[in-house]
């Protein structure tokens, strides 16, 4: 194959993947309003975000977005039937009228281009000792998938001009299915490292991107899946609220429960 050929294919594949996120995005994106009132549910995320902020000022992270989106989806009539409650377990986090909900949380890099999402441990499957294939971290990936949403929390932190300390969040809700959340979307490759005791060893795995999306596996990491997300506008298109807080609390636990007296 010269290298007309291999450029033909290669343009041939990312056209093909640009119809598939273009068809995904369309008909696969969360149509919400018909589970509830929209503008409320926007309304009510702000809140939410405004009253935990109001006492602390850590970032909302995962375990807590669990709890906060619970509510958030009782608020507006969504019926949650069961939580995690915190759980290390992997996969579903909420079971609700929408289905199942993967709850993670992150944060904006590189002037809110992309984010990534740390996911699943996968020793069993491949480690420094036992490299796996990528047909066993596919299967053990996807295994593991027994929700229908993923529910990312993704913040940005910053100051203002007077100095303020803000937190500018975003509300994403998207299939567990999209192509670039499904590690059989893309082509897995071994991870060489290039310096240390593991120079030219396998130090996990990695992949191909598409539309600036990728996968990554590092056993020295507990060989955690790491999901690279590029935030381009079919992605943008998932965000179901946004909202930004001064980070400056006002009460403690104290003040709330001497309030609640």
């Amino acid at each position: 194959m010269n290298y007309v050929e291999k450029k033909l294919i290669t343009f041939f594949m990312i056209f093909i993947i640009q119809i598939l996120l273009y068809v995904q995005t369309k008909y696969n994106k969360m149509n919400i309003e018909k589970f509830c009132n929209k503008k409320l549910l926007e309304e009510n995320f702000k809140k939410c975000v405004k009253g935990y902020h109001l006492i602390n000022s850590s970032p909302i992270i995962e375990k807590i977005w669990e709890d906060i989106n619970a509510n958030l989806f009782t608020s507006v009539g969504i019926e949650v039937q069961s939580k995690s409650n915190g759980s290390h377990a992997p996969g579903m986090d909420i079971q609700c009228a929408l289905g199942g909900i993967s709850n993670k949380s992150g944060k904006y890099s590189n002037e809110k281009k992309y984010i990534d999402i740390s996911s699943y441990r996968l020793t069993t499957v491949c480690n420094s000792k036992k490299y796996g294939t990528p047909e066993e971290i596919i299967q053990e990936i996807n295994k593991r998938k027994n929700f229908d949403y993923y529910s990312f929390i993704i913040r940005n932190e910053y100051a203002d001009n007077d100095n303020n300390n803000l937190i500018a969040y975003d509300w994403l809700l998207i299939p567990s299915n999209y192509l670039i959340l499904d590690p059989a979307s893309y082509t897995w490759e071994p991870m060489i490292g290039k310096r240390g005791k593991n120079k030219d060893e396998q130090i996990g795995w990695t992949t191909n991107e598409i539309n600036g999306c990728k996968m990554g596996i590092t056993f020295s990491m507990s060989s955690q899946l790491w999901i690279h997300i590029n935030m381009t506008e079919e992605i943008k298109k998932f965000i179901i609220a946004t909202t930004e807080v001064v980070n400056k609390p006002c009460y403690n636990y104290i003040d709330i429960a001497d309030k609640l007296k």
